[in-house]
């Protein structure tokens, strides 16, 4: 049933389309068609995916999938770091079972798994066989070329700088406006990776949390599309065809060969998460105890996440958040932006059943599964200035921007599924209000310890 609190999201869908619009290269080329075509694509996929009974069975056999692969990954880990892993038998007597969470031992190995996985299906030509099909998908109803479509497609499942790899040979012919949709989708989705270490991050607080990561990316790629067009307008007349060059396909001389190759890249990819975590946590601690010599404010002392919180709250409630929890939602927005969108995951799994309403949990799922930061800003540019160094100086002049389309693609995602009724999603209206709860500073909950 269509309530208020549904067309409360409608202001976010506004809001998101608006900002890109009022800061265009070109305010007069909006594309009208491509904003109505990817608004109603994206209903269409979340009332499919969650209302057919049997996408909605098999949406829910990936959460078990993903309960399998972690459960799969813990034996390897306990095999390595034994009773560090988290294991049941600890040689100690154990007064806090949630301290047994640890997130090196529980969620950067599952993206070392996933990578290797990833890597052996490609060999199988099963993954390559998704994203071509997913290339097409967005060739046919987005109207994007064949190259950037399959790029686009890849990014979903790959990354933000691994899924344009596929079209190396054809990024220095891009016009600017695709080679800035390219940048701006990756910041609006996740990749397969880290799409099962969120879910697992979330499992205990959001029922069928998978099944809500795996629509968000998707989902999320026709708004990053959609937002950039906005942005950058699209110019026919600047588009140059070239062919794709076969050679630089992925290849792996044998299953072994891409088990080893993919476990390698998955290596790189932990580390950067772990490090990247320890610095920006590191740095925000630091400005936390600045901000904490200016004393108390209302009752509590100033932080990061309270001016985050402070900042944002109003763009939560444009979703069609509660007002009650958008302090909340604001500040895992903030987060999202300033520490990455993994430790605004730790937050929002932290974050106690009752204490959000389950409604804004759904929603802050989606609105916070993107690599839209600022930490992803760096690794564009390197990325890209590997990919296609001729065009580095064109990339650091659109980068922050197409961060902006990324980060406001996952809100208009949210915003999407929040025009949706709340029994979609197996939970009742909203109820009456509790009282704000603001994040601080500090450890996460006894559940998630990163």
């Amino acid at each position: 049933m269509f309530r208020l609190e549904n067309a409360q999201s409608l202001v976010g869908i506004a809001l998101a389309i608006g900002l890109c619009w009022a800061i265009s290269e070109n305010r007069g080329r909006f594309p009208w068609k491509l904003a109505i075509g990817a608004i109603v694509v994206q209903a269409v996929l979340v009332l499919v995916l969650f209302g057919v009974p049997a996408l909605r069975a098999a949406l829910i056999g990936v959460g078990h999938a993903v309960d399998g692969l972690s459960a799969a990954t813990q034996a390897g880990v306990a095999f390595v770091f034994g009773f560090l892993a988290g294991t049941p038998n600890q040689p100690y007597t154990l007064t806090d079972p949630g301290s047994l969470f640890v997130f090196a031992f529980r969620v950067l190995p599952v993206i070392l798994v996933v990578c290797a996985l990833a890597a052996l299906l490609w060999h199988w030509r099963i993954l390559k066989w998704i994203t071509q099909g997913f290339g097409v998908v967005f060739e046919k109803t987005m109207g994007l070329r064949g190259p950037p479509a399959l790029a686009t497609a890849a990014t979903v499942f790959m990354g933000q700088v691994e899924g344009p790899i596929f079209i190396r040979s054809y990024l220095p012919s891009l016009s600017r406006s695709e080679l800035f949709m390219l940048i701006a989708v990756g910041m609006a989705c996740v990749s397969g990776s880290t799409m099962v270490a969120y879910a697992t991050i979330l499992k205990d607080v959001l029922p069928n949390a998978a099944s809500h990561v795996l629509t968000a990316s998707i989902i999320s790629a026709p708004a990053g599309v959609l937002l950039a067009r906005i942005l950058v307008p699209r110019m026919p007349e600047t588009e140059v065809v070239a062919p794709l060059d076969p050679a630089q396909d992925k290849v792996y001389e044998s299953s072994v060969d891409a088990l080893i190759k993919g476990t390698t890249d998955g290596l790189n990819i932990v580390l950067n998460v772990g490090a990247t975590l320890i610095v920006f946590v590191a740095l925000v601690a630091m400005l936390n105890s600045i901000l904490g010599l200016a004393g108390e404010v209302h009752g509590a002392p100033i932080s990061v996440e309270r001016v985050l919180g402070f900042v944002f709250a109003p763009v939560a409630w444009a979703m069609g958040i509660r007002w009650a929890d958008a302090p909340t939602a604001g500040s895992l927005l903030g987060v999202k932006l300033v520490l990455t969108e993994f430790t605004a995951f730790i937050r929002l799994g932290a974050t106690p059943l009752g204490a959000i309403d389950d409604r804004t949990r759904v929603i802050m799922t989606y609105a916070l599964c993107g690599f839209a930061n600022i930490a992803s800003v760096g690794i564009n540019v390197a990325g890209y200035s590997v990919l296609v160094p001729e065009r580095r100086q064109e990339i650091m002049g659109m980068v922050w921007k197409a961060m902006f389309a990324g980060f406001m693609a996952t809100c208009l995602t949210a915003s999407v599924v929040g025009a949706m009724p709340s029994e979609l999603f197996g939970h009742e209206a909203t109820p009456a209000p509790k009282p704000v709860m603001t994040l601080q500073p500090g450890p996460p909950s006894a559940k998630v310890a990163p």
